[in-house]
């Protein structure tokens, strides 16, 4: 026994020999077996390379099927063959542990290319061949007498030896010769063809101008034609030809005859539609794939006026769960049994269903009203999925989320209907799935809109467009200067400065909160530095301090306590200039693992400050374990105090959070003071310094300057 083999190049080898083996019994060559096997080797490895490139590139396919027929691969079985080969062993030799599925659409691509190039390389060479038969036909009419008879054997010999079919028939169309090929492709055995006349010939799927180029060419106004027809056996089946009729004149150039040439493309038809079929349809379900779904919802986007369409976009719920807990072959015959339901929820005209690839599928309804149309679909669709599936015994339930988008044709492209879908689909899942919501522009918009900042956020930190704007921190006492909270923005080129609120959340969700967060405390902190040096370690008041903020994310990363060091030190400050802000929530049920960055942080000086307290639902015993040093109390505790008088029970509130804190060792800060009656209130509750519009908005550094300067100028 040989061993298998192993290498590319092995392999590569091993399919060519059973493409040659397969072919080679039905090609009229001179060579020998091994010879013609060379000659297939370079085919099969453009083959290969093509199953195995980025970009599926037809015309190169295309250009393989050519080949075969430059190498005498010219019987229809041939290409057969090539096919069975290139489906059976292509992707198993030469697939390199790709994506099987991916790997199998892609060489039924293949398929479908080399056999569009493999028929226009052999009609090509057709046609070159019936020219030549035409030229030898009108050359036989003109000899001079004494060359008749050879000419005539030269004809005859053509007429019979060609592998097309051949017929000659009169002006009126009676038939008056064919050959045996075209007898054989009619199944008859009787040389005039039971008398019939070429205009006799009809079928239902002849094109529109067939007729009239036969007619043009009885009356001499034309020469020849070529056309694709389709003719009735006598046995009720079809034979569909690639037919050339040419006019024969006498020597005075009167037409006289008309001789028909017809290659049999029934095979070749029928395996086009074959390769079609399978290049459009899931190969799973049966159902359209996306493919044949955008032609079909393109076209009814271009429906034209007064035309609408609807489509709903189903994404099944918790589809993973069964594969993860069940594998994927009982998921697949889930799928295949929700495509069934699917297919019978959509039979009226204008209705089809597709599956889109995993758990998703669509249906789409056209005509001049689908508004109602569309919300009964979809709820046929739910309907259809009530009752439980059976795979393997088990009773499973299936639920589905479900977008829809209605609207009417040529306002929108098919990629943007199937995006708004897609968009409502997810937001039909988030409000808890099984159920179905209409697309809503503005709610698009805002999807849109954020993912595009979702995309933009690692090039703005590249390209510099975050700025830090500063908000004073003053004390209620003596109304001196503190430091201030550092607040990101970010500089869009579109859309303007944005606030955190925008952006923030989006950082979180992608991991560039790190890195943006690790810039913004090193911009603070050099700022920081230059506040004091400019005022010194100490302002009249006390030291300046930079409060910084720190997202869940960041309090998680294991670089958190070495990054801040590091900047500290790069920026020649003592720890004792910063102030770290954790929210609340994020400290609710925190482990020691979760504290222990903060009380290492702690114990080095710098502040820890319990950002929106007041928001969450910790237990105020916990703040005992938290390394914090500085309580921020929310603005909502300070919205009441605008009013006056301010309610009694907001003042006992604060006023006990504020004893509770300071018997901690903790100093309160409130956010949020937007008045004068506001600041002298929290003051008299005893909180320690306070922020808000009432003493600045965020602004630029220079604006703390002239704060600071004030302050001290009236010490």
């Amino acid at each position: 026994m040989r061993a298998e083999p192993d290498g590319p190049e092995d392999r590569l080898r091993r399919f060519a020999t059973i493409w040659s083996r397969a072919v080679f019994p039905v090609t009229s060559t001179s060579s020998t077996r091994p010879e013609f096997e060379a000659r297939l080797l370079p085919l099969a490895r453009r083959l290969s390379e093509l199953l195995r490139a980025r970009a599926f590139d037809a015309a190169e396919a295309r250009a393989v099927g050519t080949a075969l027929v430059d190498a005498h691969c010219t019987d229809p079985e041939a290409l057969a063959r090539t096919l069975d080969c290139v489906d059976a062993y292509l992707v198993l030799y030469c697939g390199e542990d790709g994506d099987p599925e991916g790997l199998r659409a892609r060489s039924a691509r293949l398929q479908h290319a080399m056999a569009a190039g493999y028929a226009g390389a052999l009609r090509a060479r057709t046609l070159a061949e019936q020219e030549a038969i035409a030229q030898a036909a009108l050359k036989a009419q003109g000899v001079v007498a004494e060359a008749l008879h050879a000419s005539e054997a030269r004809f005859r010999a053509v007429f019979e030896g060609a592998a097309i079919g051949i017929g000659i028939a009169d002006l009126e169309g009676n038939v008056l010769q064919v050959n045996d090929a075209l007898m054989r492709m009619f199944g008859i055995a009787d040389p005039r063809l039971g008398g019939r006349r070429a205009t006799e010939w009809t079928h239902p799927d002849d094109a529109p101008q067939t007729w009239r180029l036969y007619d043009e060419l009885v009356r001499g106004e034309r020469e020849h034609y070529h056309v694709e027809k389709a003719f009735y056996r006598p046995d009720g089946t079809v034979l569909w030809t690639n037919l050339t009729v040419s006019l024969l004149r006498d020597a005075d150039g009167t037409p006289q005859y008309q001789l028909a040439l017809m290659e049999d493309t029934t095979e070749r038809r029928l395996l086009n539609l074959r390769l079609r079929y399978e290049a459009t349809h899931d190969a799973l379900t049966g159902l359209p794939n996306r493919s044949f779904f955008f032609e079909r919802l393109e076209k009814a986007l271009n429906a034209g006026p007064g035309q609408r369409f609807g489509l709903c976009y189903l994404d099944l719920d918790g589809f993973k769960t069964v594969n993860d807990s069940l594998g994927h072959a009982a998921g697949d015959r889930l799928l295949v049994e929700v495509a069934d339901r699917l297919q019978a929820c959509a039979t009226a005209p204008g209705e089809m269903v597709a599956r889109l690839g995993g758990d998703e599928f669509v249906a789409l309804t056209t005509g001049p009203d689908t508004r109602h149309e569309v919300d009964e679909l979809a709820g046929r669709i739910m309907n259809a999925l009530l009752a439980p599936i059976s795979v393997d015994g088990r009773e499973l339930t299936v639920r589905g989320s479900i977008g829809i988008v209605e609207g009417p044709a040529g306002e929108r492209s098919p990629a943007e209907v199937l995006r708004s879908a897609d968009i409502t689909m997810y937001r039909a899942k988030s409000a808890g799935g099984n159920r179905f919501e209409l697309a809503d522009p503005e709610a698009d918009a805002r999807v849109i809109t954020r993912h595009g900042l979702t995309t933009a956020l690692p090039a703005a930190l590249e390209r510099g467009e975050f700025f830090i704007e500063y908000q004073p921190l003053v004390h209620l006492g003596d109304g001196s200067v503190r430091g201030a909270e550092a607040l990101v923005r970010w500089l869009h080129p579109q859309h303007g400065v944005l606030g955190p609120d925008r952006f923030i959340p989006l950082a979180e969700h992608t991991g560039l909160i790190v890195p943006l967060g690790r810039w913004v405390l090193e911009q603070s902190v050099r700022q920081a530095r230059a506040w004091r040096e400019r005022y010194g370690e100490t302002t009249a008041a006390g030291p300046l301090r930079i409060n910084v903020n720190l997202s869940p994310c960041q309090l998680t990363h294991p670089g958190l306590v070495q990054d801040t060091v590091e900047i500290l030190e790069r920026a020649g400050v003592t720890p004792d200039a910063l102030c770290l802000e954790v929210t609340e929530s994020a400290l609710i049920g925190a482990d020691d693992d979760l504290l222990k960055p903060l009380r290492r942080l702690a114990e080095m000086g710098v502040d820890i400050a319990l950002d929106d307290f007041g928001t969450g639902y910790s237990n105020l015993a916990n703040l005992r374990r938290l390394p914090v040093s500085v309580l921020k109390l929310d603005r909502s505790f300070t919205q009441s105090m605008q009013r006056f008088p301010a309610d009694p029970v907001d003042l006992k509130i604060v006023e006990g959070i504020v004893a509770l804190a300071h018997s901690l060792d903790l100093a309160v800060t409130v956010e949020g003071v937007e008045t004068g009656a506001q600041a002298e209130q929290l003051r008299i509750l005893g909180c320690d310094t306070a922020q808000g519009w009432y003493y600045a908005r965020p602004g630029p550094p220079e604006r703390l300057h002239n704060l600071t300067l004030v302050d001290a100028a009236g010490l």
